[in-house]
């Protein structure tokens, strides 16, 4: 199973990911392909790959910037490190590709090499959150910044999916996030489509707000993309934040270092489900290939994280499913044009 990984996409690229890119080859003992300047490239990854562990590079001579506007960016480098990836992906050199990049930038790349999954109208990034009872799969937490209620209605169907096949769940439950549980709270985007899911066959549960999201009462978690990326945004600020609050408090005094210690693999578990270079990335889900978007800020961890997350989704045959089920799933609901 090979996984291809942007080597231009983090803000210290190519170092973080030419590291995680070793790591992976002599963890999982397959081949990782590395996109990029060769010439950048080539030393950095002789450096750190004594052993001849499997990993190739592709060059790829263009990179699209964290400020470059995604359309344009991509537009003027046709052969930028996300394009080249993706096109390895279509033609079969790899199963899944992973970018630390720009997040419009992939999205346009994906769509335009990739294209979407027959049916979908807008792919959603997905990304799943912890909580009380396991794992809840949060979607859109940033591809779609405006959304219209039958986009939502999409994500709930495709989310279902995803729950089955990567969370192993049943038969999801899927809550609309909203400022109130009530049906007819929210802004007009969650009054127009409440009614929408409550037809559309998936296991809705109505309107959800954050207890009941990390209460593990929802299996699925459905929004715009613009709201989801604050959520995400703010979740882990407020991980962080509690986080280093106690690393501090322990070490303030030999008493509570002392219990620091005992208390030690509760914290270390507690970090492994926030802690973003453990998750390490999220699926666009939608896209007719397996396209995976990291932090900027990856470091080496998070983006080994994001290798293995690609591995194990794709040893799912998600894709495989949503291509042959997508269709069914969403031509019954509501009259929406596909």
């Amino acid at each position: 199973m090979t996984i291809i990984l942007d080597a231009m996409g983090s803000d210290q690229y190519p170092d973080p990911e030419v590291e995680a890119a070793v790591q992976a080859a002599e963890q999982f003992g397959e081949e990782i392909i590395l996109v990029g300047n060769a010439d950048l490239l080539r030393p950095k990854l002789t450096a750190l790959n004594p052993r001849n562990l499997p990993v190739v590079i592709e060059h790829a001579p263009d990179v699209v910037e964290m400020e470059d506007k995604a359309v344009d960016g991509s537009k003027r480098k046709p052969n930028n490190s996300m394009a080249v990836g993706m096109r390895l992906v279509k033609n079969g050199r790899g199963r899944a590709f992973v970018s630390a990049g720009n997040t419009g930038a992939v999205m346009f790349n994906a769509l335009k090499v990739l294209g979407r999954i027959k049916g979908v109208q807008r792919p959603a990034l997905t990304q799943p959150f912890p909580t009380r009872a396991g794992k809840c799969a949060v979607l859109d937490i940033g591809a779609n910044a405006e959304c219209r209620p039958e986009f939502l209605v999409q994500f709930a169907l495709m989310g279902s999916l995803y729950a089955q096949k990567v969370l192993k769940v049943a038969n999801p439950r899927v809550g609309l996030i909203s400022n109130g549980e009530e049906a007819g709270k929210g802004n007009q985007l969650i009054k127009d489509t409440y009614p929408l899911l409550a037809q559309s066959g998936v296991n809705f549960i109505g309107n959800i707000e954050g207890k009941e999201l990390f209460g593990g009462e929802a299996d699925v978690a459905v929004t715009d993309g613009f709201t989801g990326n604050v959520m995400l945004k703010a979740v882990e600020a407020v991980a962080k934040f509690i986080s280093d609050t106690l690393k501090a408090e322990i070490t303030s005094s030999p008493i509570t270092a002392l219990g620091g210690a005992l208390a030690k693999p509760a914290f270390n578990k507690l970090r492994k489900m926030i802690s973003p270079e453990e998750i390490g990335a999220a699926l666009l889900l939608g896209i007719d290939g397996l396209v995976f978007v990291a932090h900027g800020r990856s470091n080496a961890r998070a983006l080994f994280s994001a290798i293995r997350l690609a591995r194990e989704t794709a040893d799912t045959n998600l894709l495989e499913e949503l291509r042959s089920s997508i269709q069914e799933s969403l031509t019954p609901t509501q009259g929406i044009t596909l």
